[in-house]
């Protein structure tokens, strides 16, 4: 059986990434959903979709930086909801 929870196997030792910093967009590699970091919640990482809506908790070691052309998708997307919202 093949595990990926971090007992090493014949890859090596597991290397924890850097989590992306609060306000960056990073991707949630277990889905694929790209969100803004809002901050931690014990263990987890918190992101939030572009344009609000509801915060979900991601693991630390599933969390990877947005690519610039999600970034700019994700950063389009925000700019259209404030542009919809009533001032």
């Amino acid at each position: 059986m093949t595990g990926e929870g971090g007992s090493g196997g014949a890859g090596g030792p597991e290397v924890s990434l850097p989590v992306p910093e609060r306000g960056a967009f990073a991707v949630d590699v277990r889905d694929g959903r790209v969100g803004r970091v809002m901050g931690r919640v014990g263990p987890y990482v918190q992101l939030r979709p572009p344009g609000g809506g509801a915060e979900w908790d991601c693991p630390p070691d599933s969390v990877r930086p947005a690519p610039p052309g999600l970034v700019l998708r994700a950063r389009v997307t925000e700019i259209n909801r404030e542009g919809q919202l009533p001032r």
